[in-house]
């Protein structure tokens, strides 16, 4: 009898310390952080929400794919059944020694290459390989530099401010030190669509 006691009180204090546990790990934290962080950083708590003219077009934190000429393209995801879905973060799991790999790498390279057939300069190879999360939302410098000459083409405006514009968009590692360059590729595209708008629009002559 006194056993079955025992065994039953014990049970009831575990289950007691599980709902305890569960109350503060998985509500009141998250709660409290997430409060934290709306009032010192607001826009990173919701995600960075990136906005032209009015509509809400994705993430900073998030990459997204880009195909049209005109825009920059990012680094490619692997994340299934569409690119960059954040529920499904993930790489490829392919070996870099891989037949497979290395398929994917040419087609890739061969995708870039037709899209700016002019272009004769090394492909950087963030440009052909995936991240291991999926989602970056970032670029190499030589990754955007390498397709400045096509979205010039496709936008009709000079190489030099394309190159510019990548320029003013380049990130320095955090604190100096942690990471490399990078520039963000939805916030590129941003300030060309941007500059886009921007544009004096033409008028008509006097009749």
């Amino acid at each position: 009898m006194k056993e079955e006691v025992s065994v039953t009180a014990t049970l009831r204090q575990a289950l007691g310390m599980l709902g305890l546990l569960t109350l503060l790990t998985g509500v009141v934290y998250p709660l409290v952080m997430t409060g934290l962080a709306r009032l010192t950083m607001s826009s990173r708590a919701d995600g960075n929400p990136m906005v032209l003219a009015g509509q809400l077009v994705g993430s900073e934190l998030v990459g997204q794919s880009f195909d049209d000429p005109q825009h920059f393209w990012g680094r490619p995801s692997a994340t299934e059944p569409v690119p960059y879905r954040a529920d499904a973060s993930s790489g490829s799991n392919l070996s870099p020694f891989g037949k497979a790999f290395h398929e994917q790498a040419a087609a890739r390279t061969d995708a870039l290459r037709k899209a700016d057939p002019g272009n004769n300069t090394p492909v950087p190879i963030d440009l052909v390989t995936a991240s291991a999360s999926g989602l970056d939302p970032h670029i190499s410098p030589q990754a955007a530099y390498y397709q400045a000459s096509r979205v010039a083409h496709a936008r009709a405006i000079s190489v030099d401010r394309v190159r510019q514009l990548v320029d003013d968009h380049l990130e320095r590692p955090t604190w100096g030190f942690l990471g490399q360059p990078r520039v963000n590729v939805l916030m590129l595209n941003l300030a060309l669509e941007q500059e886009l708008l921007d544009r004096p629009k033409p008028s008509r002559g006097a009749q």
